[in-house]
């Protein structure tokens, strides 16, 4: 690249990528740092088609450019520090920390502001980005969340308190629940990141740190003191009763039995490394590694054939195993070192860890009114919160779910295609169900399912869709047709579940052909002209994006959609005028008689207005449509004026022909 901009803009888009990596913000944060991570995520397009474009860069761009990319940096490091940071220093330090953010924020709406968006060679969708996440940029400076003063003065009370002096249990209570330090492995976490604080100093903490050691200490001693009252259940049984077991154990000289569940049904030992197949079946990762390396294809226990040879750590049975190896007195199994290391998962109490494990078992059954009862809970469950859904998909969940989706049973497929919806919330989980085959079965529920169903079906391939590969995935599965015909039977929230998926997906360029040769354009223009239908702006939304696809041009422009579009940049809404406009621009490019039309139909007057008062947008497009009508007005005079000149020639030579006329 000539101006040298291939290596900066590749940067750009490592710094990004290096970003979207980073999660599990600490609790004192979450809110804000996700939002920032989330925004500079939507970067990655302009960046790809910067990188892709042959045009020359202006150099007031390859400046703003490189003050991205330092903004960039500054952004990777505080979000890196609120992902791995301590939650007692982001909890004291709040408001040094929001002053970095918006710092930080600042920087990087300057240097976006800095860009000559209309001098880059860019699709108008990837510059409607750009622009919604500087709003975004400019919101955030203004606005700052209320910080919980309760956890501040809680956390400096204990602070400033001497060693000597006994806590308050309450204070204890309530910092425990706030920072999520409620079990051994959040606590582990917190200690490790106060000692990379330490390790950063060069060994010389200072009193702040070894303070917030001492604090950390307090908030440890606390939650090991009360945790057997905090999770006083196992599996349903009380730990009371699970310790005076262990009293006779002791007495008897007898190992305690192991559950069925926590052995690998090849080796019937105690599973140390317990992994999911694609059949939902959990077996030791080393003896699955072993029969499927014999060249078996089949899952041991069930003898279905395997979809996949994708082993899922099963996070959620492996904290059951060590919960009950400490309840019992035993050493908890150590993984092989090979293996990857554990991560800390959700928060969800043992009890609620069990019930996820319940529920797993009775959709593994067989038994369809099992399978349905358990389908409908974790449909619920993984609705609730965050948590639930990490945990259940660490439970194994997905793929049992996946293989619901082709039973006979409609409120079987309801409830399997909307726990998968539900799970999709968690951006960690969408590759997951990708990766566990699910299109298929979400695109037979979406042909074949009732209408609930379907709607969902719809709602899920939207959530799975965010993600710009899933968008290939989806659109070569078949999804599209069907998507089509639920945007045009489905009931008001069907065809907008239909409309979000279809917009989604028609962002890659490869699937608008597939849905212009699905029908699409006669659906959305009969959405468009339907008395209170409520989805104008949906449609409208649609038909802008595949009105730049030759297909989708051809087709808007064979539905007579000029009238419409001419009527809607009059009396529209601000985004729908622009989208009318938009579509206008496209129509009349190149293609002489729908400007004609547009012109006779009075569209100068509304186009002048949208000119001066409509959104950015929007004026962008009104001011290249009303170029091009005044280009064509000119030519038009030009050639009047071309063909009287020609006529008073011609009729100059034929009087210079002519015999002259002599009076006798």
């Amino acid at each position: 690249m000539e101006d040298g901009r291939g290596g900066l803009v590749q940067s750009l888009i490592d710094l990004v990528n290096d970003i979207a990596v980073i999660s599990d913000y600490r609790c004192t944060v979450k809110k804000q740092y996700c939002n920032l991570a989330r925004r500079l995520k939507l970067l990655t397009p302009m960046f790809e088609e910067i990188r892709d474009s042959k045009e020359a860069l202006p150099q007031d761009t390859l400046k703003a450019l490189l003050s991205l990319k330092e903004a960039l940096e500054s952004a990777k490091e505080l979000l890196r520090f609120g992902s791995e940071g301590s939650k007692i220093y982001l909890a004291l330090e709040r408001d040094q920390l929001m002053h970095k953010f918006l710092e930080v924020t600042d920087l990087l709406e300057q240097a976006l502001s800095g860009i000559s968006y209309d001098k880059l060679d860019i699709s108008d969708e990837v510059k409607e980005q750009v622009e919604l996440v500087l709003a975004q940029f400019r919101r955030a400076k203004g606005r700052a969340d209320a910080p919980d003063v309760e956890l501040h003065e809680d956390l400096v009370s204990l602070y400033n308190k001497s060693n000597d002096t006994a806590p308050d249990p309450a204070v204890l209570q309530r910092l425990a629940e706030k920072l999520q330090l409620m079990g051994i492995s959040d606590l582990t976490h917190e200690s490790l990141a106060l000692h990379e604080m330490v390790t950063a100093s060069g060994g010389d903490p200072g009193s702040s740190i070894e303070k917030m050691s001492m604090l950390l200490k307090k908030i440890k001693d606390y939650v090991q003191t009360v945790r057997l009252d905090l999770d006083d259940t196992v599996g349903g049984k009380d730990l009371s009763s699970s310790f005076s077991e262990q009293g006779t154990n002791e007495k008897n000289h007898q190992p305690p039995v192991i559950p069925d569940d926590f052995r690998c049904p090849i080796s019937l030992e105690l599973m140390k490394d317990p992994v999911i197949v694609s059949t939902g079946q959990t077996y030791e990762r080393s003896c699955i590694e072993k029969w499927l390396e014999a060249g078996n294809g089949t899952c041991p226990k069930t003898q279905q054939t395997l979809a996949s040879t994708v082993l899922t750590p099963n996070y959620v049975l492996r904290s059951l195993i060590a919960q009950w190896c400490e309840t019992n007195g035993i050493e908890p199994p150590k993984r092989p070192s090979s293996s990857r290391p554990s991560k800390s998962t959700s928060s969800c109490s043992l009890a609620e860890l069990s019930k996820i494990e319940e529920l797993l078992r009775k959709l593994r059954s067989g038994n369809p009114e099992d399978q349905r009862v358990a389908a409908g809970e974790i449909r619920l469950l993984a609705k609730r919160n965050a948590d639930n859904r990490v945990a259940i998909a660490e439970a194994g969940a997905i793929p049992l779910l996946v293989g619901l989706l082709s039973k006979p049973d409609s409120r079987i497929q309801e409830h399997a295609v909307t726990a998968l919806l539900n799970l999709s919330i968690c951006e960690n989980n969408k590759g997951s169900i990708i990766s566990s085959g699910a299109v298929p079965g979400i695109v037979h529920v979406l042909k074949k399912g009732s209408m609930e169903a379907r709607e969902n079906a719809a709602a899920t391939l939207f959530s799975l869709s965010v993600i710009d590969e899933n968008k290939v995935t989806i659109g070569s599965s078949g999804a599209i047709p069907p998507l089509v015909t639920l945007l045009s039977e489905g009931t008001q929230r069907g065809k907008k579940d239909a409309a979000t998926a279809l917009f989604n997906l028609c962002i890659y360029q490869g699937n608008k052909g597939k849905a212009v040769r699905a029908g699409v354009i006669p659906t959305l223009m009969l959405l468009l002209t339907e008395p209170g239908g409520g989805m104008l702006d949906e449609a409208l939304a649609i038909l802008a994006i595949l009105a730049s696809h030759p297909e989708g041009k051809a087709a808007i422009g064979a539905a007579e959609a000029v009238p419409v579009l001419v009527e809607v940049v009059g009396n529209g809404s601000p985004r729908n005028r622009e989208n009318a406009a938009a579509v206008l621009v496209h129509l009349c490019s190149g293609d002489q008689q729908y400007l004609i039309q547009a012109q006779e139909l009075g569209v100068m007057a509304p186009l002048l207005d949208l000119a001066q008062n409509g959104t950015d947008r929007g004026r962008r497009k009104a001011a290249q449509l009303l170029e091009r009508i005044s280009r064509f007005i000119d030519q038009q005079q030009q050639q009047r004026e071309e063909v009287q000149t020609q006529t008073e020639v011609e009729t100059q030579n034929l009087d210079a022909r002519s015999p002259s006329v002599v009076d006798s």
